[in-house]
């Protein structure tokens, strides 16, 4: 019955899970920046134009 409180590999375990969620979401950012750099409903030049047009109107 040793072996039911040995928690030497508990920690092991969490790190895996934590560094497959960060994968998980590294994986959809990665999706997501896709989908705004390529040419499909994003323009990436137009939008920074905005920005910029917003915060030298908003300085004024």
């Amino acid at each position: 019955m040793k072996f039911l409180k040995d928690e030497a590999g508990q920690g092991a375990a969490e790190y895996i899970l934590l560094f497959g969620g960060v994968i998980v979401i590294a994986i959809a950012a990665l999706v997501i920046y896709k989908a705004y750099f390529s040419k499909s409903n994003l323009d990436a030049a137009k939008d920074i134009d905005e920005v910029r047009t917003n915060v030298t109107e908003a300085q004024v």
